[in-house]
């Protein structure tokens, strides 16, 4: 089975489409019951004429000076309130929710918007117009026209329970159930307690395709100052079934079949799911986090509970290689499915995936490296191998481009408690004139580093162990970028604290008793675990990585990278020397992590113009979130955004619940011109979370992404009403 013969231009063509019309024009078709809250797309808009960077910088600068006008609100007061709330001179409208169509066909079954929107990367007409044909010019990144053009969207999930044998579906699935019933998908009761296996199936088939990614064609309407999805038939839903195929570069996933029960050729595995946040790449496509996998064909990790215990007889027991279960599990959301070759292998999963979008989504990738490849198509990048993944960003220079005549460098967090930041680089440089296709061949070989966070208190995940303090810009901790990898000669950070200090990681790896875990055969082994491989070696266990984004234009005047630690508020795998705790005294040995506000951490390479030379890095807090419900109290940070002049923008995931105001989007204001003791400056803004927009209910702030002007930005409201009563966004 091959994939069909790609048109080389069609990717770069889409971006430059005109539109057909700037208002919505759907006809009737299946829709879900008017009530019932959906996750959607919001863009919130300036109408100043100034860019929204602009504007609340303008505002901020009067806020920490004393002359904000009385009529103008902001930052927007914390609250709760079933709509989108927004600062003085931004409005907004809703774009696109679930389940809209996004071409001229309204079909229950053609491409419509997907569930629980997340991850949004703006791509504006004409990005690329300098381009030399296929030779990589200008990134997508803050070019081409801010009006008009295409969006990739993440799908993550659909909230609430799947239908069962024995139960009905709630919340999300049951909406979803009415949809396809009203359809003619599902021909039994969508709220009936009692499902024959053949309604599941047919249930879970058409969740699949639910996952994944959106991709569709927007324009800005000047009369009525809003957006609108263009009903395009170039547009293109990507999603969890075979439907989607996709190579994995890199790594050695075992061989699978589509879903029809056909073999795919090596390497070939079928879709992308759990799709979380991402990165949008210099060159043009998008990269797709795979995140909580492990819901869906069961988790390949289970040596680990949700308190970071060891779990013996799970696969990566002492004395042994690991051997890991890579069968689907019949309990996971697709492995319930009654045919065989729809439940495919967990190793399958768990990648930061490379869309190129546009192109039919059967088309997976073929490099230039290969016999016939012509670089175009879909891939996992299976070199950084398999995590909980929440994003991917990659070091660039002012203009947004690659470094040139460097190798490329991309980061990626592992979204769990205890999860790693890792650095990935190329074995090869990014020359300037290379064709597009040469710069994606650059991802297929590279090295992998995981991120060390030396002197950190493994008790908290806050503070240095030295000082009892966070860390600052002025007496910052220090890192190391461990490489990893059963060839690495680096020192394992446990190897003193296990008496062997001379120890390489390498040797630690392949140690089939080392810290109390399984060996690792070769590097396919540490890439299919790298939570598992990273315990073994001691790695400082980190409070949820979450997104992360390098920011060239730093007002340090420094590239840095900033990472969104969640919150962690349960036990560790390992103690302060990175040795694992005996799991028979876990329970009272470990420490009990207690951050529930969560943090945003710099990160700055030893030499930042360079930083695949970079051996170490220091890091510190750039702010820490706060419990309550003041002007500036906000916690549990996520998705992260960098606008064009360096300016840091975050997104919140458990605002509402740790504080009882509703998750929003803010602006970090690290403008030290707003320092206390600054010149004019009466109210000191510096450091502090200025809230730009709210969201309704329970629903988390997700995907912020600017139009490439910055007079806009998209908005994800994710999961309304999955556990408090919500209409939205019926109620705008």
């Amino acid at each position: 089975m091959l994939a069909p013969k790609p048109r080389k231009a069609t990717c770069l063509l889409l971006a430059g489409l005109t539109a057909l019309s700037s208002a919505p024009v759907f006809a009737q078709g299946p829709q879900p019951e008017p009530t019932r809250p959906l996750s959607s797309m919001v863009a919130l808009v300036q109408r100043t004429g100034r860019s929204i960077p602009e504007l609340v910088r303008r505002y901020a600068d009067q806020l920490a000076k004393g002359h904000l006008p009385a009529n103008v609100v902001f930052p927007l007061p914390n609250s709760t309130s079933d709509s989108v709330r927004t600062i003085s001179n931004v409005g907004h409208n809703v774009v696109a929710k679930w389940l809209d169509p996004l071409t001229s066909s309204t079909s229950a079954t053609a491409p419509r918007f997907g569930a629980n929107t997340d991850y949004i990367a703006y791509f504006g007409d004409g990005w690329n117009a300098d381009w030399n044909g296929d030779i990589v010019g200008s990134a997508p990144q803050f070019n081409g026209n801010g009006q008009s053009g295409w969006i990739w969207s993440n799908h993550e999930y659909i909230s609430n329970a799947r239908p069962t044998l024995t139960s009905a579906p709630t919340g999300q699935h049951l909406t979803f159930a009415k949809f396809l019933q009203a359809g003619g998908i599902l021909t039994n009761d969508a709220t009936a307690s009692i499902w024959a296996q053949a309604d599941l199936d047919t249930y879970t088939r058409n969740y699949k395709r639910q996952l994944g990614g959106s991709w569709f064609r927007v324009q800005f309407d000047n009369a009525t100052k809003e957006w609108h999805v263009v009903p395009n038939n170039g547009a293109v839903r990507y999603d969890a079934s075979s439907n989607t195929l996709v190579t994995v570069v890199g790594h050695r996933p075992r061989l699978d079949k589509n879903d029809a029960g056909l073999f795919l050729p090596p390497g070939v595995i079928p879709g992308i799911t759990g799709d979380c946040a991402g990165g949008q790449t210099p060159w043009g496509t998008v990269i797709t986090a795979e995140e909580n996998v492990q819901d869906y064909y069961g988790d390949l990790e289970t040596a680990w509970t949700s308190a970071q215990k060891f779990v013996p007889g799970a696969g990566f027991d002492p004395g042994s290689f690991i051997n890991p279960t890579i069968a689907s599990s019949s309990s996971g959301e697709f492995g319930q499915i009654s045919s065989s070759f729809e439940r495919h292998n967990r190793d399958a999963y768990g990648f930061a995936a490379e869309i190129d979008p546009g192109l039919p989504p059967e088309v997976f990738y073929l490099s230039v490296n290969q016999f016939g490849g012509d670089g175009f198509g879909h891939r996992k990048i299976g070199a950084l191998g398999r995590a909980r993944w929440e994003s991917v960003t990659f070091a660039v220079g002012a203009d947004f481009k690659l470094l040139p005549n460097q190798p490329v460098v991309l980061y990626a967090g592992d979204d769990r408690r205890g999860g790693r930041i890792f650095k990935w680089i190329s074995k090869q440089p990014y020359i300037p004139g290379m064709s597009r296709s040469e710069v994606r061949s650059l991802l297929d070989e590279g090295s992998l580093y995981v991120a060390h966070f030396a002197g950190l208190d493994n008790a908290n995940g806050l503070t240095l162990k030295a000082t009892g303090a966070p860390p600052t810009e002025s007496a910052p901790g220090q890192g190391q970028w461990i490489k990893l990898g059963t060839s690495s000669t680096d020192i394992a950070p446990n190897a003193a604290a296990l008496g062997k200090p001379n120890t390489t990681v390498g040797q630690a790896l392949k140690d089939v008793n080392w810290n109390g875990i399984g060996g690792f055969r070769n590097d396919n082994d540490v890439r299919t675990a790298l939570f598992t491989a990273s315990n073994k070696i001691g790695i400082m266990e980190l409070n949820r990585p979450e997104d992360i984004e390098w920011n060239p234009h730093d007002f340090s005047g420094r590239p840095r990278l900033y990472v969104a630690f969640t919150n962690h508020g349960r036990q560790v795998a390992l103690n302060q020397d990175g040795v694992l705790f005996d799991p028979a005294q876990h329970a009272a040995s470990s420490p009990l992590r207690s951050d529930s506000t969560g943090a945003v951490f710099a990160l700055e390479e030893e030499n930042p113009a360079a930083p695949a030379a970079s051996k170490t890095f220091k890091y510190f807090a750039a702010w820490l979130g706060t419990a309550g419900k003041g002007l500036f109290d906000a916690a549990n940070p996520d998705n992260i955004m960098i606008d064009s002049h360096g300016g840091v923008w975050f997104g919140t995931d458990g605002n509402f619940g740790k504080n009882g105001t509703a998750d929003a989007f803010y602006y970090l204001d690290l403008d030290p011109q707003h320092r206390e003791g600054a010149a004019g400056v009466s109210s000191p803004t510096f450091g502090k979370a200025l809230r730009i927009a709210a969201v309704p209910s329970d629903a988390e702030t997700t995907g912020p992404a600017f139009s490439s002007d910055e007079a806009t930005i998209f908005l994800s409201v994710q999961h309304p009403g999955e556990d408090q009563p919500s209409t939205w966004p019926q109620n705008r």
